[in-house]
């Protein structure tokens, strides 16, 4: 898809509910690093079907990935349902890790510091020589693993004052589905750059996961690779979300289920993942 046809087409469209963005990697990047250069927070995220049932199955939640600034198509199945109640004509869906690595490749491009926050220590002392590695002119501010456990109060605030004094201009933010998109709508408020919640990128991009080959992406089988890799984590999410997303897509296609989106949430979030 070129420029201009995003350009027409871009705006945010239901799925199921919940508001996905019209858009590609060219597009995606330029709006982040924009929010970068202007020092404007900015919620983003990539969902693929888990992502969007998680919406489904929670309307709080749902209301809260409706109020993100940029939520881009990351599953095939995404950027189907795009296509098909929508008539987007996108031609790639907008995946995490890839977008993650055209983020930061312009962040090093441009001198802008980044800062990573979650995932494990040990997953973090191989992301980051990895990315040094992809972009030797990279500036890393900050990193910061996850506590694996609910914020303490006030500790929302202490988390964005380390960030700010970082020098950090882009937060990826690597916390797992739903908890990342939680920390990604408390933390906006109290930042002014953009926060991705980039899902798996810091283990792929760390060596620990493998990328499925290029076939398995195209026909939307990434879901049966992963859940090869780990059946025991990520059964049920295929398993059972998997036909439940098809179903309401069926619905939302043939007008038997609006799909109404709720509006977008204004609250504070005073409990979430650390």
């Amino acid at each position: 898809m070129s420029a201009g046809q995003v350009a027409t087409q871009s705006g945010k469209r239901s799925v199921l509910g919940v508001l996905v963005d019209v858009t590609d990697y060219a597009d995606a990047t330029a709006r982040i690093m924009e929010a970068a250069r202007e020092r404007r927070p900015y919620a983003v995220t990539a969902l693929a079907v888990h992502g969007v049932m998680t919406g489904v199955q929670d309307k709080a939640h749902n209301a809260r990935l409706n109020s993100f600034d940029l939520v881009t198509p990351d599953g095939q199945p995404v950027r189907w349902a795009l296509n098909l109640v929508h008539h987007a004509g996108l031609t790639d869906r907008v995946y995490g890790p890839t977008l993650t690595l055209k983020v930061v490749e312009q962040a090093s491009a441009e001198g802008l510091p980044i800062y990573l926050y979650g995932s494990t220590q040990p997953t973090l002392d191989r992301l980051v020589p990895a990315l040094e590695k992809m972009f030797p002119a990279l500036k890393i501010a900050g990193v910061e693993a996850s506590k694996f456990r609910t914020n303490q109060p006030g500790e929302a605030e202490e988390i964005a004052e380390r960030i700010k004094a970082s020098g950090a201009r882009v937060v990826l933010v690597g916390l797992g589905c739903p908890r990342q998109e939680i920390f990604t709508y408390a933390m906006r408020p109290l930042l002014d750059m953009p926060l991705l919640a980039v899902g798996a990128a810091f283990d792929y991009h760390a060596g620990l996961l493998k990328n499925p080959p290029a076939w398995m992406q195209k026909y939307a089988l990434e879901w049966l690779w992963r859940l090869g890799l780990e059946p025991k984590r990520l059964w049920k999410r295929y398993v059972l979300l998997n036909p439940a997303y098809l179903t309401r897509l069926a619905a939302q296609r043939s007008g038997l289920w609006k799909a109404t989106p709720p509006a977008p949430a204004t609250e504070p979030v005073t409990t979430f993942a650390v």
